[in-house]
């Protein structure tokens, strides 16, 4: 249902080639175009891109590696691992770091699976070696240390709030400074909480060294 109207579209067996034109422009465009905002802004940025993707578009590797770009693993194609067993998503995130280490050579430190992750994702990731976080879940606001294991594992949480899907459904975003205007205010608010948050330690040390 990627048309104007709310309806389901075009069924199988049949081919939707307005669909298939939408993920199209991605590749064909869109990606170029914010690969030319970022090099104009000469900022490093992390790609979340699906390992068949990528070797689909070879162009997009070479910009990645030229410009030394960060990677973030998103599955070997984009399907839902909670529809597979625990040995098939094993297979996949093989599969997934064998393609990214051919097409761009290197992998990824971190990973988000497409929509959710499932309860054997954490552990698959630590089996496997090489990552040290995950993006898969929404429980906060800031990078934060979970345990997993025997070891701390780092989150980068993932958000809704600050989703590009906002585009596509409602409330959402009618235009870019829309979502502009929520990351800056999103950005603000941590801001002023880290400051909030650094003056009430202050004070506390500062009465704790007065009483003693």
């Amino acid at each position: 249902g990627w048309g104007e109207y709310a309806d389901a579209g075009v069924q199988a067996p049949h081919r939707d080639p307005g669909t298939e034109g939408h993920y199209d422009y991605g590749s064909r465009a869109g990606v170029w175009r914010l690969a030319r905002i970022y090099d104009d802004a000469e900022v490093p940025v992390t790609v979340s891109g699906s390992a068949v993707a990528l070797e689909l578009n070879p162009e997009l590797c070479e910009w990645m590696r030229e410009h030394d770009h960060d990677l973030l693993g998103h599955g070997w194609r984009w399907i839902e691992a909670w529809h597979q067993t625990r040995d098939e998503e094993r297979e996949h995130l093989r599969r997934a770091i064998d393609s990214y280490e051919r097409t761009l050579g290197f992998r990824p430190a971190g990973w988000n699976c497409r929509s959710w992750p499932t309860e054997n994702t954490r552990e698959l990731l630590q089996e496997a070696g090489g990552f040290i976080y995950d993006s898969d879940v929404c429980a906060d606001d800031v990078p934060y240390y979970d345990r997993a294991g025997e070891r701390p594992w780092l989150v980068v949480p993932y958000s809704k709030t600050y989703n590009d899907s906002r585009f596509l459904m409602s409330p959402g975003f009618a235009s870019p400074r829309d979502f502009l205007d929520t990351m800056t205010m999103g950005l603000e608010q941590l801001v002023h909480e880290r400051r909030a948050s650094m003056m009430t330690v202050a004070v506390h040390a500062r009465w704790s060294g007065q009483a003693a």
